[in-house]
Formats: C-alpha cells, structure tokens, sequence
C-alpha cells in the first residue's frame, strides 16, 4: 500500500470544495470546531459515521472524552494525538535540592519559595511575548474550564460571552496573580524568551529552571533539541511533563485532541480506507506514532512515554475534556487575553473581569 499526503492552502476554507472535486482524498484532518458550524456543512456531509459498528473500529481505546459524538451520536472524527497544559520538571534539581513535586497549590507555593531560597531567582518560567501560548493562559485555561464544567448556567454565559461571566475567571485570574506576585515567576526573565516553542526548550535545558510552564505541542520537540543545546549535551538532566497544581483539590488535566481524522465517505476504495482506519485505531499504533512524534497518546494507555506518564495518576475527578464539556472558541479567547493581561500587569483582576466579552 502507498499513501500519499497533501497539504492544501487555506485548508479550512478550500476543504468543502476539496471534498467535492474529482482528486478528493479518502482521509482528512478534521477539526471538533467544525461539528455544528454552517460554514462546514459541506465538509461534515461527507464524514462517514466511524461509531457504524459493522466498521469494527475499537472505539474503547481511546479515552471518551477526547471522542466528538454529535445530535445523533454519531462519531465522524478519530483523535490521534492529543494535548494538554502543564508544566516541564527539572527531576534532577527536585532530587539536588531535597525537593518534591508538588500535588497542590500549597505545595507548588512552598517548593517556589525554598528554591528561591536556594539562589533560584525564578523557579517557575513560561513564554510571555505575546498571549497566545503565554504562561498566564496555561495556568488560568485549566482553571476556567473547571469552574464553567461544575456550572452550566455559567458555561451558557461565558459561550454567550455575557459580561456576567466574567467572575467566574477570579479563580484563575487571581492564580496567575498570585504566582507573580509572590515570586514564583520572574516575568522580566520571562520576557527574555523569544518564541513558545524552541526558545522555551532551550531555555529549560540550560538546567537551572526548576519548572517550566507550557502545552504539550511545545513538549514534543524535546527529544529533537536535547542535542542542540550545548547545555543540555554537557550536563544532562532527566525531565517529566506533569499537571500544574494550582488548586487544593490538586492539580488539573485538560484533555483534548490534537489531530484527528475523517474519513470522506464518498471516495474511492472505502474499503481498503475503512481497513487502515481499522489499523490505526488500536492502542499499539496510536501509542506508536505518539512516541514517534512525541505528542500525547489519545489512548487510555497514558503510561506509554516516561515524559507523560504523570498525566496517567489524575484522578478522573480532576480531567476536563473541553470539547465535551462545550467550552467555544470565542470564550477562549476571553481567558486567553484577560490572564495575559492580569500577568502583564496591565490590567488589575476586575478590571479584566468587568472586560469579559470585549477582549479580541
């Protein structure tokens, strides 16, 4: 068997047209957004039902609430990674310094506290240029995303993007205030750091940032550029990406998908894409381009990279699947400015708080 790939320009926009040419592909990236939105009714028509039970696909091994299932409980999209928000874990400056990685806010607060006692001017580090993929968003989205999971009124009002909704950030607003403040995070140093992907890897292996906060997407390119860092080639150090422990109930696991896959129910040969796609969705496979990428593992076997096996001890209590739960784009980008702000200092947390639904 030979597959190809293509990778189209404006791909959400040319993908209905795509569809319905004469050259349409057998397997698609497909996104949860898409699900309900007019603007793709022309790309979820031609999504086969992949939870049809004369298809085989082993559905249970991956975890449920990564799974879309729409009005009609219908799967028409398969995820293959995965991701999440956390924090990279210095294991051998924990183990130097007599310290353990801490399970809840307390916790993390006092650790922050003894490692600036031991010369760690900023024990905690993250990307602070801009808002998207800064620190303020990965510690503040986890925490939002609960409140409005435990509240449906309220998850109504922030997807309404109602300034109501707006208290319902002081949680995560004051999180990420709290943190600053009392010196767990340097921003100053912070704002050294040029870009949220290679640049925040290369500052962590320089091998005296304690915890570095960031998504998994960033993560993934580690393993590439352990050899690019001189610093990291000279003194090695073993590393684990865990959940941050900003509240006293522990720490909060964001599950949602990455990639996933459709399949284009009116091309040619469904049947030899249904049989790769019965190849695919099996936890062997799934764990194995996981490892290879170095993305998180869809799959209930979250244990399969040493990197994320912290992930896999959540209590199920504590995992939020955004997508399931119904949390929209527009309310993201709510959290996603307003932290970044509260972080920034250039807003105070009411004033970020009275802002909700004006933020862009």
């Amino acid at each position: 068997m030979q597959l190809s790939y293509v990778k189209l320009d404006d791909y959400n926009n040319v993908l209905g047209t795509v569809l319905e040419g004469n050259d349409n592909p057998n397997i698609f990236f497909s996104y949860t957004w898409m699900m309900g939105n007019e603007k793709y009714d022309k790309v979820v028509a031609h999504m086969e039902d992949l939870s049809d039970p004369a298809l085989g696909l082993n559905l249970d091994c991956i975890r449920p609430g990564l799974i879309n299932h729409d009005a009609e409980d219908r799967v028409k999209l398969i995820p293959v990674f995965s991701r999440t928000y956390g924090m990279l874990v210095n294991n051998d400056l924990f183990e130097k310094e007599g310290l353990s990685i801490p399970s809840t806010q307390k916790e993390l607060m006092d650790v922050c506290a003894q490692f600036r006692d031991k010369g760690y001017s900023s024990p905690m580090m993250g990307y602070t240029l801009k808002s998207s993929g800064s620190f303020m968003y990965t510690i503040a989205y986890p925490l939002f995303t609960a409140a409005l999971a435990e509240n449906p009124d309220a998850l109504k009002l922030a997807n309404d993007l109602d300034p109501a909704a707006g208290e319902y950030m002081r949680p995560a607003l004051e999180a990420v205030q709290q943190l600053i403040s009392d010196g767990c995070i340097d921003v100053a140093e912070c704002d050294k750091i040029e870009d949220n992907y290679t640049e925040v890897i290369l500052r962590f292996f320089e091998g005296d940032v304690p915890m570095m906060i960031c998504m998994a997407d960033t993560v993934s390119g580690t393993k590439k550029r352990e050899s690019q860092s001189e610093a990291f080639t000279k003194t090695p150090f073993t590393y684990t990406f865990v959940p941050i422990p900003t509240t006293e109930d522990g720490v909060t696991f964001i599950d949602s998908p990455s990639i996933q896959f459709s399949v284009n129910k009116d091309c040619e040969n469904l049947d030899m894409t249904n049989e790769f796609m019965r190849f695919l969705v099996a936890t062997e496979e799934l764990n194995a381009m996981a490892s290879v990428k170095r993305l998180v593992t869809p799959t209930t076997d979250l244990s399969v990279d040493a990197i994320y096996a912290p992930f896999a001890a959540v209590p199920s209590e504590r995992i939020f699947s955004p997508e399931a739960i119904g949390i929209t784009d527009p309310l993201t980008v709510q959290i996603r400015v307003a932290s970044f702000e509260v972080g920034k200092g250039t807003l105070s947390v009411d004033e970020a708080i009275a802002k909700y639904g004006s933020f862009e």
